[in-house]
């Protein structure tokens, strides 16, 4: 049986771990019963308030509740320490990195990363070429992906720098755990996450166009059909801002304007939730009912700031992932404190050779794929769904990456068989302004099927109270 490290239990799978001892010394005074009730009122608050996702495919159009399970994820306040500062390190750089292609191109110039790998990728942008952004920050909110393996090392799985979702799961799960079991928070000092909104509040008015004293802030949603609708109209009433849609919004004379009830009042700050493609229809997809006109004329004219900024996806599609080791050298002279995951480029001649001889012990990933979709978890595949994925591969190599299958860390989680160790990531918040910021923790997610590493609710997985012990 394979070895994962558990986050709860030493070796031996019987000590607990020092950060978690007033949670086991808590947790085995609980009865059954308790616990139980426990997780039944959970559902039954998290399905009055609305906390669901969208389904697309083929069960569209219907909403499923993530399931939330009620042990937490606890973090060493000196592990928290060490991610912490390499997710600072690598969103720097990220940012960096999207600027000067945007502008000097000096990491193509110098032969870091091939030309073709940025200038042909889709989410390039040849509109943003040139074009000067506030405070250069592109990234504004960032989610990174962060699994552990080994002995319990770190690593950066994904940058999630488009539109990364998530947070406000976060959030939820905090005042869930609170409300249930009010005690463990006065036997444990766990850092707060409450203030994020607050955080994200100030980091966008940061970065409003050069002269603007008092910044309007507004999100903008595709809809209340979009999967991530909730955290949109969650956001927006944290931070006590206007929740748009495209049509109540215009353009006049490069400036963003919202229609009120009290006539035109203009916007400085669009944290978008709508990918490029439907932001603008004059710039991007004519059919677009989505966006508004002229917006990319105004964004241009430095009239207005969008977070994340246009063309920012560039640096988060997986065929780019394998590079940010070398652009952190590049920009900041410095050697990453994140490792990534060891990953074969399946473009290159000979990782496409390793990759076709080992797919039955890689996971195979589109280079755009997204939310578990479009890859193959090569040890939990039949020899049929092998096969049919080889041929994809060879079809477009140039579209899949691979990676050795990570022995993720696991911790105990309650199933319906009773407590049984699940593996599990974790998605950071980092935010990027006048200062790079992010709260003490993030949304843990759970694979809740025995044996499965993939996490994504969309694949059947669950999420986490994340606590960062402030000790």
């Amino acid at each position: 049986m394979a070895k994962f490290f558990d986050e709860m239990y030493s070796g031996d799978g019987v000590a607990v771990r020092k950060h978690y001892d007033e949670f086991a010394a808590w947790q085995s005074a609980q009865s059954a019963e308790t616990i139980a009730r426990k997780r039944a009122e959970s559902d039954l608050i998290f399905r009055r308030v609305g906390i669901t996702f969208a389904v697309y495919g083929n069960d569209a159009g219907t909403e499923r509740l993530i399931p939330f399970d009620i042990i937490p994820r606890i973090i060493h306040a000196a592990e928290w320490t060490r991610l912490e500062a390499g997710l600072v390190q690598r969103v720097k750089a990220l940012n960096m990195f999207i600027h000067d292609i945007y502008h000097g191109q000096n990491i193509v110039k110098a032969g870091v990363i091939p030309a073709e790998q940025i200038f042909n990728n889709a989410q390039y942008r040849r509109e943003m070429q040139d074009v000067n952004v506030a405070s250069d920050i592109y990234a504004h909110i960032a989610g990174v992906d962060i699994v552990r393996a080994g002995e319990g090392e770190f690593y950066v799985l994904e940058d999630n720098l488009r539109v990364p979702s998530g947070v406000s799961y976060m959030l939820e799960n905090r005042k869930m755990m609170m409300r249930l079991f009010p005690e463990l928070f006065t036997r444990n000092k766990i850092a707060p996450v409450d203030h994020y909104p607050d955080m994200l509040l100030d980091n966008l008015r940061s970065v409003a166009p050069a002269g603007v004293v008092d910044p309007t802030v507004v999100v903008m949603t595709p809809g209340m059909y979009n999967s991530a609708y909730f955290e949109h109209a969650f956001l927006a009433q944290q931070m006590g801002v206007e929740l748009v849609e495209g049509q109540d919004l215009f353009v006049d004379d490069d400036t963003v304007y919202m229609r009120t009830t009290r006539g035109p009042k203009r916007v400085d700050v669009i944290y978008r939730r709508i990918d490029d493609d439907y932001l603008d229809p004059l710039a991007f997809r004519a059919d677009s009912s989505l966006g508004v006109p002229g917006l990319l004329s105004a964004y241009r004219a430095g009239k207005v700031t969008l977070a994340n900024a246009i063309g920012t996806g560039v640096a988060d599609d997986k065929s780019i992932y394998p590079y940010v080791p070398d652009m952190i050298k590049f920009y900041l002279t410095e050697e990453p404190i994140l490792n990534n995951v060891p990953t074969y480029q399946c473009r290159k001649k000979e990782d496409l050779s390793y990759t076709l001889a080992n797919l039955d012990k890689l996971v195979v990933k589109e280079v755009h794929g997204a939310g578990g979709y479009g890859m193959l978890v090569g040890p939990a595949s039949s020899k049929q769904e092998i096969e049919d994925f080889r041929q994809r591969v060879i079809a477009k190599p140039d579209g899949y990456i691979a990676q050795p299958t990570l022995a993720l860390s696991v911790c105990p989680t309650y199933v319906e068989s009773g407590i049984a160790p699940r593996h599990l990531d974790l998605r950071p918040f980092v935010l990027s302004g006048k200062t790079v910021s992010m709260v003490k923790g993030g949304l843990t997610r759970v694979a809740l099927k025995e044996g499965s590493l993939v996490v994504n609710s969309s694949q059947g997985g669950g999420t986490k109270d994340t606590w960062i012990l402030e000790k």
